[in-house]
C-alpha cells in the first residue's frame, strides 16, 4: 500500500492559506478519484480515502491533530495500515522555493518546516518521500508564521490551480511509478542533492 499525505491545519480560517497547500493537493486527487474523505480509524484523528492509482492500493490522508503534530497521525497511519517509509510520500509547502515550483525529495531532513520535523521525530526516519510545494517566502521582514497562515496573492490565486494540478499529478507519478520518476520529471534541476 502506498500512503500519501498532505499536511495543513483544520479549521475554516486555515482553508485557504498556504500552509494547507497540501490540503489542497489531497482534496484535488480525491476529487478526480471521484471519492469524498471519511473518517479514518477511531484511534486517529484524520480523515482519509482508499483508492487505486494503478496495481496497487493508495491511500489518501489528511491529519486534523494540526501541523505540530502531524507526526502523530503519520505514524500511526504507518502502523495501522503497514506501510513502509518508502510507500511515504508527504504533501508539503516550502517557503524557500518560489511559488509554483515543486521539489520531490526520496529523503532529507525537516527543512525548518514543523510538519516534517513532527513526522521525523514520530517515525524515527527521514527515510520518506516528500513532494515540497513552494509559496515563497514574501517579505523577509513579516513574521514567517504569519505569512505561511496567510491566503495567496491575487497574482498567485490566478496560477494556483495550475500549481495544485501539477502537484496532484506529480503524487499520482509517485504512487504508480515511484519518487525517482517524480524527481526527474518535476524537479528543476534533477541533479541537485537532496535537502
Amino acid at each position: 500500500m502506498t500512503l500519501i499525505v498532505g499536511l495543513g491545519n483544520p479549521g475554516r480560517e486555515y482553508r485557504e492559506t498556504r500552509h494547507n497547500v497540501g490540503f489542497m493537493v489531497l482534496d484535488e486527487l480525491a476529487r478526480r478519484a471521484g471519492v469524498t474523505f471519511g473518517a479514518g480509524p477511531a484511534s486517529l484523528p484524520a480523515v482519509l480515502v482508499a483508492k487505486r492509482f494503478g496495481p496497487s492500493p493508495v491511500l489518501l490522508a489528511k491529519p486534523l491533530s494540526y501541523m505540530n503534530r502531524s507526526g502523530d497521525v503519520v505514524a500511526g497511519l504507518t502502523r495501522y495500515y503497514d506501510v513502509a517509509p518508502a510507500a511515504l510520500l508527504i504533501v508539503v509547502d516550502d517557503v524557500a522555493i518560489e511559488f509554483g515550483r515543486l521539489r520531490a525529495r526520496a529523503r532529507g531532513t525537516a527543512g525548518g518546516h514543523n510538519g516534517l520535523k513532527s513526522i521525523i521525530e514520530r517515525l524515527s526516519t527521514t527515510e520518506f518521500a516528500r513532494l515540497r510545494l513552494g509559496v515563497g517566502r514574501g517579505d523577509a521582514r513579516r513574521d514567517l508564521a504569519d505569512h505561511v497562515l496567510s491566503t495567496f496573492e491575487p497574482g498567485e490565486r490566478a496560477e494556483l490551480d495550475t500549481f495544485i494540478a501539477r502537484a496532484a499529478d506529480a503524487a499520482e507519478m509517485f504512487a504508480v511509478e515511484g519518487i525517482e520518476q517524480v524527481m526527474n520529471r518535476y524537479n528543476p534541476d534533477a541533479t541537485a542533492p537532496d535537502d
